[in-house]
């Protein structure tokens, strides 16, 4: 019996955390968060320094994400390179909203404008 594809979207699963999973494991930060429609992952934008929401797409394939910031609601296709549509997702649908951006507070250095990409 062939093993079945992930699923592109699973709405039913939560997020992986409230910050980005890789920055917060290694005690970086982050200047906006993403959320993997397909698997939960939180990673961050690819204007912050690690840029995971984009390595956790190259990784895995889960082509699918959605902003995790509160007021923003888009969805972004990485395979095609633009702007997509999709259902609600687990809750929540984004990080606590006295969480900073940049964030998180304490970890994000003077000069984090000049680190941006």
């Amino acid at each position: 019996m062939s093993e079945q594809p992930a699923p592109l979207v699973d709405p039913t699963v939560p997020p992986s955390g409230t910050g980005c999973a890789e920055c917060d494991a290694t005690g970086g930060w982050w200047l906006k968060l993403r959320r993997c429609a397909a698997c939960g992952h939180v990673g961050c934008c690819d204007s912050s320094p690690g840029q995971h929401a984009t390595a956790h797409w190259q990784a895995t394939g889960h082509r699918y994400m959605r902003s995790f910031e509160p007021g923003e609601s888009w969805w972004w296709d990485y395979a095609a390179e633009s702007y997509a549509e999709g259902p609600e997702l687990a809750p929540p649908a984004h990080r606590p909203v006295e969480q900073d951006s940049p964030g998180p507070a304490g970890r994000v250095p003077e000069n984090w404008h000049q680190l941006l990409h």
